[in-house]
């Protein structure tokens, strides 16, 4: 099984029209279907939050084949992504997408998930912590984009949940969460 880094890439990655957007609805559906599944999940094992349209991500070409997506390709597949509600573009000439390979309430429920398990009810960690700090190593907090955070802690202050507050720099903005 071929590999990209430590992830395995499923036996369909290496069949040339995988990587040609095909002409016939039902083929096309599936393909749509199996690059989404791909796309989320490699970039899920990554770490990766964000896709430009013009970028090089590893994923899009295969060298043994000698084959890569086309950039119309790449538009195809991640708009299917946003209009399921797995991505959004992040800008309005659609080059960059943010992927959410959990949905922003899930990412909430996740984070409350974490301070529960982890006994950080009633603390306060900066969201420099949240992301980065050594109680998220391990988990789908760590290296988690910052604009995709403070969204789900958003929606986790409009419940009540953690109340977010201003720092002297956005490396100092903090959260308490609540018991």
């Amino acid at each position: 099984m071929q590999k990209l880094g430590d992830f395995k890439l499923p036996q369909f990655f290496n069949y040339p029209p995988f990587f040609t957007l095909q002409p016939v609805k039902e083929t096309r559906d599936n393909q749509v279907k199996l690059w989404k599944e791909l796309i989320l999940s490699y970039c899920r094992s990554q770490r990766i939050f964000v896709i430009g349209l013009e970028e090089d991500l590893p994923l899009f070409s295969n060298p043994v084949i000698e084959r890569s997506l086309s950039h119309e390709a790449r538009e195809v597949f991640l708009s299917a992504m946003v209009n399921e509600g797995r991505a959004e573009w992040m800008d309005k000439g659609h080059k960059k997408c943010l992927l959410l390979w959990l949905r922003i309430q899930e990412w909430a429920d996740y984070i409350l998930y974490f301070v529960k398990e982890n006994g950080f009810a009633d603390s306060v960690m900066t969201i420099e912590e949240i992301r980065s700090g050594i109680e998220t190593r391990g988990t789908e907090l760590a290296r988690i984009d910052r604009g995709l955070l403070v969204r789900a802690l958003k929606l986790l202050e409009q419940k009540g949940k953690v109340a977010i507050f201003k720092g002297t720099s956005t490396d100092d903005d903090g959260v308490k969460f609540s018991a």
